[in-house]
């Protein structure tokens, strides 16, 4: 996923953008609802987790303004407030969970697969394609019944994939689940982990449409 953290709180901010990548997940960090903004603008997020209190505003107006401009994208908020009536008042303004510091890195882990279950982003939990059979939540794959072992991007290349099931990915698609803004990102990356994808689950279940990007295929018809 591609997942934008709007934190003001520098030791905080950088240990949640370091769990969620260690994820997976592309992060891009801001401390200022100004600069989350801009890039809001011209990225699209998966996810976005928010905090409340920032130096330029609050963050629940930040959320009203953008489900008034009808923006659909998961939002998790972040903060300290932790009176019902704030969370009531997140909740209404738009937010999809609320999550009161401190809490554990693990229980955010947990609450975001809960919304990529909610918002189909994964499909189902588990999924039997071919010789494969795949626990989304849980990161496990197995071929004829032997454990398949994935790095964390090799996850996120092919939940993207899965998440559009014999629809077409661009390899700009993929990019923007691998790598935060500004990350410099080299012209083969997304061939290298496609190949490194094929030789561990199979070939078969990857094409390639040249010049366009890659699909996964789910029918037995297309699995040969």
């Amino acid at each position: 996923m591609r997942v934008l953290l709007v934190e003001d709180e520098k030791g905080l901010g950088q240990a949640i953008k370091e769990h969620v990548a260690d994820e997976g997940h592309a992060v891009d960090w801001f401390m200022t609802l100004a600069d989350a903004s801009t890039s809001l603008a011209t990225t699209p997020y998966d996810l976005i987790l928010l905090d409340l209190m920032l130096p330029d505003g609050r963050g629940i107006d930040f959320l009203k303004n953008l489900r008034r401009s009808g923006g659909q994208v998961g939002v998790i908020i972040l903060t300290a407030l932790d009176q019902i009536s704030d969370r009531i008042a997140g909740l209404n303004a738009g937010a999809d969970d609320y999550l009161v510091k401190p809490f554990d890195l693990g229980e955010l882990s947990a609450r975001i697969t809960a919304m990529q279950r909610r918002l189909n982003m994964t499909g189902p939990v588990a999924l039997e394609i071919g010789e494969l059979s795949i626990e989304i939540d849980h990161k496990l794959i197995s071929r004829c019944g032997q454990a398949i072992d994935l790095s964390a991007r090799e996850w996120a290349v092919l939940e993207r994939l899965l998440r559009k099931k014999d629809a077409i990915v661009s390899k700009v698609q993929i990019e923007n689940c691998l790598y935060e803004y500004g990350a410099e990102v080299e012209s083969n990356t997304v061939e290298v982990y496609i190949s490194r994808l094929r030789k561990k689950i199979g070939k078969k279940y990857i094409e390639t449409l040249r010049g366009v990007g890659y699909r996964f295929k789910v029918t037995d018809d297309e699995i040969k």
